[in-house]
């Protein structure tokens, strides 16, 4: 009989990649974001969120993020969010080349602690004391997905941030950071789409 402990210790990232049916990524990876401002590079780190990497690479298979609109652009005096890509429910902005072969809409909120071998899943900061242990926080360029519930990242929208901004470090899973073309996401508009993200070679 497995007992409730050592059934939580195998929730790992191995579990969320068959529950969801997608090969675990265990490797940090960059890809090409094109857009209708220009081009720039994104590094994704699977080597600390392994689910979410993992998801958003098999998004990137699946082209869902083909001619995909920038849908929402938030501005605040010292830092801007820039929304990018598909809500499942909205089939209007689906084309006939995507698919959506999801087994849910969204996957496990995916943080990572210095001290840990293994990242944290439906787990959300509550004790500011934490954040200092946190192994990637909102940077300039940082990508993370959008939330789709407390403990729940959504399947396939993210979002970019133009600064630091700590207030939201451990509620959201940061998964990458753009390492080169910076300049280009602080010149995309509501109007500007992506033409096609891909991994780089």
């Amino acid at each position: 009989m497995v007992n409730a402990c050592s059934f939580k210790n195998e929730i790992d990232s191995s579990y969320y990649c068959k529950k969801l049916n997608f090969s675990c990524i265990e490797s940090n990876k960059v890809v090409l974001f094109k857009t209708t401002k220009g081009d720039f590079e994104v590094k994704l780190f699977g080597k600390d969120n392994p689910v979410t990497v993992s998801n958003f690479l098999e998004n990137i298979d699946n082209n869902i993020y083909v001619n995909q609109r920038f849908y929402k652009i938030i501005n605040y005096p010292q830092i801007r969010f820039i929304h990018g890509g598909v809500n499942p429910e909205n089939k209007l902005y689906i084309e006939p080349n995507q698919t959506l072969n999801k087994t849910s809409r969204s996957i496990p909120l995916e943080i990572k602690f210095k001290e840990e071998i293994k990242p944290k899943y439906n787990y959300q900061i509550k004790n500011p004391n934490e954040i200092e242990n946190l192994v990637n926080t909102f940077e300039s360029g940082s990508i993370a997905m959008v939330k789709s519930g407390k403990n729940k990242s959504s399947s396939t929208e993210f979002f970019f941030v133009t600064s630091k901004i700590p207030e939201l470090d451990g509620r959201y899973s940061i998964f990458g950071k753009i390492i080169k073309g910076l300049n280009v996401l602080k010149k995309i508009k509501k109007e500007d789409y992506i033409h096609v993200v891909q991994i780089s070679h």
